[in-house]
């Protein structure tokens, strides 16, 4: 079983179920800037809906570009969690992982491609004083 994760959508997380070639389950859900918040559950649910367990899993499979620069990053740093915690391979949909070192083990982890700089580093004017 593949664990299919995207949010790259600020207000929508998709997730699924794939079995050999075909998907089992999928669901899409809002989020409404609160990915991080409603991911995990989410997961758990679509599990529990199939009768599975994330021990079930055999492999992570996340949106890694496109979106913004937070709903990109929740995405991609709670599958490779996931995957590290669970033992399983996890991959980006851009085919691109990186090889990390955790002690004397390495991992493969998904890198996020940002399209652009985050606006969140971005100074605002917070008062027109003259």
């Amino acid at each position: 079983m593949l664990l299919y994760v995207d949010t790259t959508q600020n207000n929508l997380i998709a997730i699924g179920i794939k079995d050999k070639n075909k998907f089992i389950a999928k669901k899409e859900f809002a989020s409404n800037h609160a990915q991080a918040e409603k991911l995990l559950p989410g997961i758990e649910k679509l599990l529990k809906a199939k009768g599975l367990k994330l021990h079930d899993l055999r492999g992570i499979r996340v949106a890694n570009q496109g979106g913004s620069f937070t709903s990109l990053r929740i995405g991609v740093v709670t599958a490779n969690a996931l995957a590290y915690a669970l033992g399983i391979p996890v991959r980006g949909e851009s085919g691109r992982t990186k090889t990390a070192r955790a002690g004397k083990e390495s991992l493969k982890i998904v890198e996020p491609l940002y399209g652009g700089e985050p606006r969140i580093t971005k100074k605002k004017k917070l008062f027109n004083i003259q």
